[in-house]
């Protein structure tokens, strides 16, 4: 019922900063739980972010903490992953995802995955 389309990656300096974007078509966006993820080559996919509902509860891995910071805007149907004092070890794909129900998010869990969208840093 939603599709996710994720958009904003590319090549930045390490230090640098990046915004991600989450478009979704669903029709009731702010049911949903909204999460981004991430896999670099050779690892598996992790978390990174996780976004309730009304947007006024967040979590974040440890490696990203303080760094990134997730927000959604449910007028627009949009969630977004601002990215600072980016590192070469958060070069990965960059996922997002919609849970309809559980809390925390897990890789395992996500009901709608987009297809990803590329960072690399570099040093």
């Amino acid at each position: 019922q939603v599709q996710l389309v994720e958009s904003g990656g590319g090549l930045v300096q390490a230090g640098g900063s990046l915004r991600l974007s989450c478009a979704a078509s669903g029709r009731t966006f702010n049911s949903y739980m909204m999460g981004w993820f991430r896999q670099a080559p050779g690892k598996e996919r992790e978390f990174v972010a996780a976004i309730g509902r009304s947007g006024s509860t967040t979590d974040y891995a440890d490696s990203v903490k303080g760094r990134f910071t997730i927000s959604r805007d449910n007028a627009k149907n949009t969630m977004y992953l601002q990215m600072n004092s980016l590192k070469p070890e958060d070069t990965a794909v960059y996922y997002c995802a919609a849970e309809r129900s559980s809390w925390p998010l897990l890789v395992g869990g996500m009901d709608y995955w987009g297809k990803g969208t590329l960072v690399t840093v570099s040093s």
